[in-house]
């Protein structure tokens, strides 16, 4: 009988340690390469014409929006030979937060 209890508490624990362990691993945001972030930017630019060239900050850094703080990369594309733009994307997700055309 007393063996069962050991057991049972030997198994409990490593049923929340392991349950800890998962939590934090998911919960923990790495940040996508900042090339695969060009690459998804520079798509959705094509849709609307050819990029000539592009740009993005390899290093992620801190931008508040709407009162939200994000880790992002901040980049540049070109379309054409005269059309320039900025843009800032989650560095987490990739997701494109922000565009701004260049004059």
């Amino acid at each position: 009988m007393n063996w069962n209890w050991k057991s049972f508490f030997i198994g409990t624990a490593i049923g929340i340690a392991g349950g800890y362990a998962i939590k934090e691993t998911v919960s923990q945001k790495t940040n996508v390469s900042s090339e695969k972030v060009l690459n998804y930017v520079k798509k959705q630019f094509k849709v609307s014409g050819p990029v000539t060239g592009s740009w993005i900050h390899m290093e992620a850094e801190p931008y508040v929006k709407n009162q939200l703080t994000y880790k992002v990369y901040k980049g540049g594309i070109t379309q054409g030979s005269q059309e320039q733009y900025e843009f800032i994307a989650d560095a987490t997700t990739g997701t494109i937060l922000e565009v701004n055309q260049l004059t």
